[in-house]
């Protein structure tokens, strides 16, 4: 069973009363009134009220009991249904919310499939502004589609500050494998809130062109609006996306310095041991006959050379900047 969360009917900008779902259509009736219904998860039962009660498209009840793969918008008749997703991001973990809104002459219908953030907030900012609610349900329309819109902008945010803390984490220190699947997690993320905030752009979009009798010409500004919201986070994701890639391409060239670095360093001892390891090699030889064997001061000569050249060595390698 689902649940009413709020039902109420306005007229000229102001709240008359709350009713319930079977009062919708006497009070959607009336010159100008419309009845604004908010449900959570409702069950085919209600669905079909509401059909009955507002002459609801059949296709778009059929709609309704669907789980969709992306936000749409349909019109059928005079009225309009519409797909929208709020993001959820709790510990890390991204979730997207289906919305349905069905809107018409006289009413404004939502049908929430999920714990998202409440539409609450929407009908009080609404109710606070009876000059603009005055215009009916082209105006709530457009605040429950700007409402969606902003949900996009704290995920993004967050999604930004995690970025920049991997950013400086790997510009800082070596990037390991936590780091590289943390990052591909986020363009992950990134990707997915791109994929259910574009389609916005055409919703927006159509509702500037679309002719019905409950959408006043005054108001396409308004969803002009949402779309040009919508253009801006598709910025922004666009820049997360490529922050993401950026990072780990910044982290695999770091790690490829630092390791050629490493390399540098061992190729230039492994080059300083081999000074006296030939040397050494040469009077290991098990020869009779080898002139500096008898010389009083040989050991001594030859630890001078094996030191000075290690020395030489060194100082050619560090000028270098391989130690």
């Amino acid at each position: 069973m689902g649940r009413v969360v709020a039902a109420a009917v306005y007229h000229a900008g102001k709240k008359v009363t709350n009713i319930t779902l079977d009062e919708g259509a006497a009070w959607a009736a009336k010159p100008g009134h419309f009845v604004w219904i908010g449900l959570e998860q409702p069950d085919p039962s209600e669905l079909a009220s509401l059909k009955k009660q507002f002459n609801l498209h059949e296709l778009a009840i059929e709609d309704a009991l669907e789980i969709h793969s992306r936000p749409k918008l349909e019109s059928f008749g005079d009225g309009l249904f519409i797909v929208t997703y709020a993001p959820i991001r709790e510990n890390g973990k991204l979730e997207f919310i289906e919305t349905h809104i069905f809107a018409g002459k006289g009413y404004i219908i939502t049908s929430r499939n999920g714990q998202s953030k409440s539409y609450g907030l929407v009908r009080q900012r609404c109710e606070a502004r009876p000059l603009l609610l005055e215009h009916g349900e082209d105006f709530v329309l457009y605040a429950l589609l700007d409402f969606v819109t902003e949900n996009y902008q704290p995920v993004t945010e967050a999604i930004h500050c995690e970025l920049e803390d991997l950013e400086h984490s790997v510009l800082s220190g070596s990037l390991n494998e936590a780091d590289i699947q943390r990052i591909h997690s986020l363009r992950r993320d990134v990707l997915r809130l791109r994929r259910y905030v574009s389609p916005m752009v055409e919703v927006g979009e159509e509702l500037q062109k679309l002719n019905f009798p409950f959408i006043d010409k005054n108001m396409r500004p308004y969803f002009r609006d949402v779309e040009i919201h919508v253009k801006r986070q598709m910025e922004d994701l666009a820049n997360l996306r490529d922050i993401a890639s950026q990072t780990i391409e910044v982290g695999m060239l770091l790690e490829s310095s630092r390791q050629s670095i490493v390399q540098r360093k061992f190729a230039a001892g492994a080059a300083i041991l081999a000074f006296p390891t030939a040397i050494a090699g040469i009077y290991g030889m098990n020869f009779q006959h080898m002139p500096e064997l008898s010389w009083q001061y040989g050991y001594f000569i030859v630890l001078g050379v094996i030191f000075t050249g290690c020395t030489s060595l060194f100082v050619l390698f560090r000028r270098l900047g391989w130690f």
